[in-house]
């Protein structure tokens, strides 16, 4: 059987894996899977994880449990050689190896771009995996908890100041989400008022959310300033060594909490392949999804997702190329699938021409934003528009089962407030008590040797002395017997 090699487990290649076990036939083709996670993430979720809307468990699709046709493989691919169509597979416990395919469908994702900004590389975290959402939300408890007992003061103001850099969807989702989830903590940490908690938004461009209309921006940065949080406009930060942020209109706070959005890039691992590349890193993709140029196809090779440079036929990409989000990662994989099936079977491929159906924003509970062309929803509506649509967009019915559930539990229940921060050192507990065995006790010194006695030269006979009568002398009882080196040592 031909063999196909996914490169990734994300959304493109999940979508492509899941679709092929439904359109192949038995036995058309063998497809395996490769990803160092064994799971994928809707990273749409990720900021309702960071402010403990969802359990960080239903906002990821198995692998193994979804792909029951696929040979999944927890390994990075260090290497493609198209040339000799083998890759190199780095699992991640053992040596690499090579693995020989027919047809290979490149779809690694993308990473969090930074730039060298002093600090950022130390203190920030990113908003890209499941980890992170969730080391956020401890980070944001255990904060307030630490913050609860200490009175006034630099300490306390560093630990309630959450700073977001990138005002684009990720950035102003996870701020939002988080200036809510913060809001609705307070109740329980009456130590804490409202104006002692600051969250300061970075954006270096002169708006937010350019996938709305600029009215629809404005009203979000109106309402967030309404719930006492600070977007700054036309800002770069300059340095966070040590928390210390220093912006560049001179203004310079400290926080604990440094979370970066302000971009992403495709994932170096192209930088090992002989595929084509273009000037940001993409791999250069044709309408129908296979891997070349407009005068050249690269045979037997595929590209879909953030990793890749696909065209955008419906006019609304940016630079002429899809945007990397959810919306086309999902429908790329889909076609993908098909177009694959049908150069398995000598069939025509369709390209890939998908119109953006708008862009629905969740900004904390009760609160959403909606734009679809010049149409605009906000307020409560959007809110119920942006769980309804990512609800029935999270992949499988078993997983869409648990994520409704977990909202209307913590709408009945409210959410758990508990950080689970210690989940990072496990075992910290149990080392601190844990019994060992005491150390060999040093064994003692040999007893120095004596010199064997002179020979005595025989004395003289002597006539017997008269024998005196014995008497019995009573002894102590129980008097020690010294038995080594040391006094104390008896028995």
């Amino acid at each position: 059987m031909p063999k196909i090699l996914i490169v990734g487990g994300g959304y493109a290649g999940f979508y492509t894996a899941w679709k092929l076990e439904k359109w192949l036939r038995p036995g058309e083709a063998e497809v395996t899977v490769v990803d160092p996670l064994p799971y994928m993430t809707y990273q749409p979720f990720l900021p309702e994880v960071a402010a403990g809307s969802i359990e960080p468990r239903h906002a990821i699709v198995p692998l193994r449990r979804h792909l029951k046709k696929t040979a999944i493989v927890a390994a990075k691919v260090t290497g493609i050689d198209h040339a000799s169509k083998t890759a190199t597979i780095t699992p991640n416990i053992g040596e690499p190896y090579e693995f020989a395919y027919d047809q290979i469908v490149v779809t690694a994702g993308s990473v969090s771009r930074t730039f060298p900004i002093p600090g950022v590389a130390d203190e920030a975290i990113g908003l890209k995996t499941i980890e992170e959402a969730v080391a956020i939300r401890d980070r944001i408890l255990t904060n307030m908890d630490k913050a609860a007992g200490l009175p006034a003061g630099p300490e306390r103001d560093r630990l309630l100041t959450v700073v977001v850099v990138g005002g684009g969807f990720a950035g102003i989702e996870i701020f939002a989400e988080l200036r809510s989830f913060v809001s609705g903590l307070l109740k329980q940490y009456p130590e804490i008022k409202f104006e002692d908690t600051h969250f300061h938004l970075i954006e270096a461009m002169g708006r937010i959310m350019p996938e709305v209309s600029l009215p629809t921006s404005l009203w979000v940065i109106k309402n967030l300033a309404e719930r006492g949080a600070e977007i700054h406009l036309d800002t770069q930060l300059k340095s966070a060594v040590g928390g210390v942020i220093e912006l560049s209109t001179g203004e310079s706070f400290e926080s604990d909490t440094i979370i970066w959005t302000a971009g992403v890039m495709a994932s170096p691992m192209l930088k090992g392949t002989d595929l084509p590349i273009e000037e940001r890193g993409r791999l250069q993709v044709r309408p129908d999804l296979r891997v070349g140029t407009a005068d050249e196809i690269v045979a037997d090779a595929w590209g879909a997702g953030d990793v890749s440079a696909v065209p955008d036929l419906s006019g609304g990409g940016v630079g002429g190329f899809c945007v990397p989000n959810a919306q086309h990662a999902v429908r790329q994989g889909r076609l993908m699938a098909k177009n694959i099936v049908a150069e398995l079977r000598g069939e025509k491929l369709v390209e890939y021409n998908h119109k953006n159906q708008g862009a629905v924003a969740g900004l904390g509970l009760g609160v959403g934003a909606f734009q679809s062309g010049k149409i605009a929803v906000k307020g409560l509506p959007a809110w119920f528009m942006h769980r309804g649509y990512h609800g029935l967009a999270m992949p499988t019915w078993e997983r869409k089962y648990r994520v409704i559930w977990n909202w209307v539990l913590n709408f009945l229940l409210g959410r758990d407030i508990a950080s689970l921060e210690a989940r990072v050192t496990p075992r910290a507990a149990f080392e601190a008590f844990a019994s060992r065995p005491r150390p060999a006790a040093d064994a003692p010194a040999p007893a120095p040797t004596e010199p064997a006695p002179a020979a005595k030269k025989p004395a003289a006979k002597r006539a017997p002395a008269k024998k005196a009568p014995e008497k019995s002398l009573p002894s102590p009882e129980g008097a020690p017997v010294v038995v080594g080196g040391d006094p104390a040592d008896t028995k």
